[in-house]
């Protein structure tokens, strides 16, 4: 790829978004945002309290989402974020320019992704939450910029292969 890239790690929570997405910012170099950070307090409460998030409640993170990955860009800068990025309207708005962007898709069965959300503990995410984020669950479509990546794979192999993929160097 020519230009700087933002790298949008997407799945259901619990699918490796920040693992993988804190590797590649590593080996590429470059800004690492967990998206989850730009979440308002009232969503974090609500997830906390165990209510799944509606497209409203949504609708004001992907807006800073779509803005850290504007900065990026507007400073000719490649990245990595991650957002669950759960439908296609919402990769629309995260994707506004309609370019620099590549959704890395982490899927996998939601068995597998459940085991892995049972184990961790420093999240606000509760586990009871993930079958409605499987429900909200919209993968890309072949007209998106997006590559899938199979959960099941070790993170150090997805890294390798989004790198080879879209044939980024280190900045």
């Amino acid at each position: 790829m020519s230009g700087p890239v933002v790298l949008v790690v997407m799945g259901v929570s619990g699918s490796g978004k920040t693992t993988v997405g804190s590797m590649l910012a590593r080996r590429l170099r470059c800004p690492f945002h967990e998206g989850d950070d730009l979440h308002p307090q009232a969503n974090i409460d609500k997830m906390k309290a165990g209510n799944p998030l509606t497209d409203a409640d949504r609708g004001p993170w992907l807006e800073l989402i779509a803005d850290w990955v504007d900065q990026q860009l507007d400073a000719g800068q490649s990245g990595i974020i991650t957002c669950s990025a759960l439908k296609r309207i919402y990769r629309e708005v995260i994707d506004r320019r309609r370019r620099g962007v590549v959704f890395i898709f982490l899927d996998g069965p939601q068995k597998t992704v459940a085991l892995r959300l049972a184990s961790r503990h420093s999240h606000f995410m509760p586990p009871q939450l993930l079958q409605s984020q499987f429900e909200d669950l919209e993968p890309p479509a072949p007209d998106e910029p997006a590559i899938r990546f199979d959960v099941d794979a070790p993170p150090e192999q997805i890294v390798d292969e989004v790198i080879d993929k879209l044939g980024l160097r280190p900045e």
